[in-house]
């Protein structure tokens, strides 16, 4: 059985060109889905170094639009640890410290877990403050390998679904398992290789040391 198309992969030669390329591509696809004037926006971010990189790059990016537009973004987290928002390891509060306090976006359309629940409850709940009845669209994880262990991480009927699903990957750290996900046939696949967008598009951006390792055909950028 052939592999799914892996997508479209860009190189870039540094996280910087890397981020500055990315915040441009969300601006563009918040531009465009905001075209109507009743029409929304909506973001689900993941955390690690793209917090600091978004932070660096996206308000620059979307000041053109105006806070006008930005009062249309809704903002949610693919993959959210259970511990409180002023803990280190929270993907929202880092995002409100480095990031939303620099974006006027309002505070009632950033979609939050309550971390004082118990991890499955936390996902049930996060699940219907995403206004989505009919799939199992949130999962309790409590065996991560990477601590803090509980996390409400989006499954993959909603990554599916998306118009656009763009991975970030920066590090030589992330060279095998990038190679494993674009290029392996494996049986038992690791969840990445999974999201293929039924509709959308599915993009990779990647920095030079963390594609080092593959074979197959990717685009080479360099923005600055």
């Amino acid at each position: 059985m052939a592999a799914p198309a892996p997508g479209l992969i860009s190189v870039f030669s540094s996280p910087q060109e890397l981020g500055a390329s990315l915040a441009q591509l969300v601006a563009q696809r918040a531009a465009c889905c905001l075209a109507g004037s009743r029409a929304r926006f909506a973001l689900g971010l993941s955390g690690g170094s793209l917090v600091s990189m978004l932070a660096r790059e996206l308000p620059a990016a979307v000041a053109p639009a105006g806070p006008v537009s930005l009062a249309r973004w809704t903002l949610g987290f693919c993959d959210e640890r259970l511990v409180p928002f002023d803990h280190a390891e929270s993907t929202y509060g880092l995002y409100r410290t480095h990031l939303l306090s620099r974006l006027p976006i309002p505070e009632s359309q950033v979609i939050t877990i309550n971390p004082e629940l118990p991890v499955e409850e936390a996902a049930e709940d996060y699940a219907k403050k995403l206004r989505q009845e009919r799939e199992k669209i949130v999962a309790p994880i409590s065996d991560s390998p990477k601590p803090p262990p509980q996390r409400v991480t989006l499954t993959l009927p909603v990554l599916n679904a998306a118009r656009t699903v763009i991975f970030v990957a920066t590090g030589e750290g992330k060279a095998a398992i990038l190679k494993r996900i674009l290029e392996d046939q494996e049986e038992n696949p690791v969840p990445a290789a999974l999201v293929q967008p039924h509709t959308g598009k599915l993009c990779w951006f990647l920095d030079e040391a963390a594609a080092r390792l593959l074979t197959i055909p990717f685009e080479k950028h360099s923005t600055l």
